[in-house]
């Protein structure tokens, strides 16, 4: 049976509808931005930057202090966070302000210490950015010491001690990636509300909260909880422009704070079903210091979203269809993800 033929008419407008959708998106986002602007003109505003030791968090407090903010940067390490201080005030424009605090974004009495300190120093805030977070990279299957290959059937099943070093593992991920965001929403919320008169929070979340891969089953799930628990603190604080930034691989040493990076002594990797006795390798996609997005303009998107008080950004774009593809043919992506971790 052949389809009906679309006339002159309905063919033009289904290929100018796309277009106008899309203008009418930018002009929405420059107004916005503008009307921000206006609100809070770049010097004026305050900018606390949660994980700002390294990778995109430091790359965000450049972007803000040429702009003249006054930027708060906060981390756990004290020696990195030396350093991005001083490389914020070398590049700071105008009359910026760096202030720097150690703290760890978990612990409620660090997080409370250092809203105290934003009252004291700057009588509010208005953007909080949310860049903190730790990296997983193993199989979850080699997380309780059974490595297993695809292809055969395993030789060994989890122990006792493996599930127990499994939990261990998992309490530290959802620590830093989901307890984290959590307890600095809930320390910072009344005061953004409060203090500021167009608050904004970022969150960089990943792709893999929303779409699975091999490899990342831990990290993609508590990605995924505090994802749609700032999507839900969004519909609960609408007087806040909360954003999600979604992205890909980006370039950089994070893969550095798996929590996974090493197994107990007590647990061997002699379960896999192959022939090999390798254990597993921790990263098995394409290099990210060729192919992953740069940390630069990663950060300066960051900063543009929140300007334009954007709501869901993909970067790539493309991997917005692949969230859109997954509950289409999930099969299909199911396999693109085998194939960029090489899990087959």
């Amino acid at each position: 049976m052949s389809l009906p033929a679309l006339s002159p008419y309905h063919l033009s407008l289904a290929l100018t509808l796309p277009g106008l959708l899309l203008l009418w998106r930018n002009l929405r986002f420059r107004f916005y931005a503008s009307r921000r602007a206006r609100k809070i003109p770049h010097a004026q505003e305050r900018v606390l930057i949660l994980g700002a030791s390294s990778g995109v968090g430091r790359s965000v407090a450049h972007v803000y202090v040429k702009r003249g903010a006054k930027v708060c940067i906060v981390g756990r390490r004290r020696d990195k966070l030396d350093d991005v201080a001083r490389e914020c005030r070398a590049m700071a424009r105008g009359g910026a302000q760096v202030l720097m605090v150690k703290a760890d974004c978990a612990d409620p009495e660090e997080m409370v210490s250092l809203r105290e300190r934003l009252e004291e120093e700057w009588q509010g805030l208005d953007t909080v950015i949310i860049t903190a977070g730790v990296s997983a990279l193993r199989p979850m299957m080699s997380n309780a010491g059974v490595e297993m290959d695809p292809r055969h059937p395993p030789k060994s099943q989890a122990t006792a001690e493996g599930l127990t070093h499994a939990i261990s593992v998992s309490n530290a991920a959802i620590t830093g990636n989901f307890t984290g965001p959590l307890v600095s929403a809930l320390s910072l919320i009344p005061l953004l509300t409060l203090t500021s008169r167009s608050p904004s929070i970022l969150l960089l979340s990943s792709a893999a909260a929303v779409i699975p891969a091999p490899t990342r089953a831990l990290y993609a799930a508590t990605k995924a909880a505090s994802l749609l628990l700032y999507q839900a603190l969004a519909i609960e604080h609408p007087q806040i422009a909360f954003t999600f930034f979604l992205a890909g691989t980006i370039e950089g040493d994070f893969r550095a704070s798996a929590v996974d990076k090493a197994l107990p002594p007590n647990l061997t990797s002699s379960g896999s079903g192959s022939d090999s006795s390798e254990p597993t390798p921790l990263v098995r996609e394409a290099n990210p210091a060729k192919h992953g997005l740069k940390v630069g303009w990663v950060a300066q998107r960051c900063a543009q979203a929140v300007d334009r008080g954007e709501k869901n950004v993909f970067t790539p774009m493309y991997m917005r269809f692949g969230h859109l593809f997954y509950w289409i043919v999930p099969a299909y992506v199911e396999w693109r993800a085998r194939v960029k971790y090489r899990y087959t």
